[in-house]
């Protein structure tokens, strides 16, 4: 699934392209994605200009004078700019059209969501519950150790609840911590305002590196160019079990946590 530095890389790569230019077209090849696209979606955005692309955790939202559209990725879903010349491919659910220029949905599990919303964005329901930005300033040693501040679920899935903290998911969760030294067993409630103060720049290193590398694409992920990411690459323990550790040359391992393979280092996390 695309975590937070794949979508960030996502609006960089549009926003220059998109913003401050008219839509001329809207085509829909899909009546439903993860919900029920809007039936006058068309009706809304042609003839409208896109002032400002921004996103909220892993979700971007395109900024009208009417309203904003929000669109996530689900699990495997890209958005390509694309001329209007080029045929729309078996899994292209969604064209919206600059002129000459196309922004293409593409989704083959059909995971994504594109929603209209009329109204603040950030009170809509799938955003209205999400928690602090990891790369911003907001986001403290202090802040996350309240949010933990009791918890006795382990420290890796604690960090990937998007109502404590957004974006951070199963990849750049198990990176993070690697980086910061933390075993991914360790009851977040009881992990030291040090050790936190430890992670919070693990966090905000580990996302920058991505999103400076294109993001990480395992399967599904490409850029807006068609571009593949190359952070994958850089892994230090996801996806590495069995290898060694690029720190201390000791065997990566892997476990299951939530239903989600979480890979450490025994000896360079505790």
């Amino acid at each position: 699934m695309p975590e937070l530095p794949e979508v960030e890389v996502t609006r960089q790569g549009l926003a220059p392209h998109l913003s401050g230019r008219r839509i001329s077209e809207v085509v829909a090849r899909t009546t439903a994605l993860r919900y029920p696209l809007c039936e006058d979606l068309g009706a809304k955005l042609v003839g409208h200009t896109l002032a400002h692309i921004s996103r909220r955790g892993k979700y971007l939202l395109f900024q009208f004078d009417s309203g904003h559209l929000l669109i996530h990725l689900g699990m495997s879903g890209s958005l390509r700019l694309a001329s209007s010349k080029e045929a729309a491919g078996k899994h292209d659910h969604l064209d919206i059209s600059f002129g000459e220029e196309v922004l293409r949905l593409h989704d083959p599990r059909r995971f994504g969501a594109v929603l209209w919303i009329a109204g603040d964005p950030e009170q809509h329901p799938l955003l209205a519950h999400l928690g602090v930005e990891p790369l911003s300033r907001e986001f403290t040693a202090a802040r996350l150790a309240a949010c933990l501040a009791g918890k006795r679920t382990a420290i890796k899935p604690a960090i990937m609840d998007a109502s404590i903290v957004v974006g951070i998911g199963n990849i750049y969760a198990s990176e993070s911590l690697h980086r910061a030294g933390i075993d991914p067993r360790s009851l977040a409630g009881r992990v030291s305002a040090a050790r936190l103060g430890e992670l919070v720049p693990a966090i905000k290193t580990t996302l920058r590196a991505a999103i400076r590398s294109g993001g990480s694409t395992l399967r599904d992920y490409y850029g807006c160019d068609g571009a593949a990411g190359d952070f994958q690459f850089q892994h230090r323990v996801y996806g590495r079990a069995g290898q060694l550790c690029r720190t201390c040359g000791s065997p990566i391992r892997m476990l299951r946590q939530a239903n989600r393979a979480t890979y450490y280092c025994p000896r360079c996390q505790r």
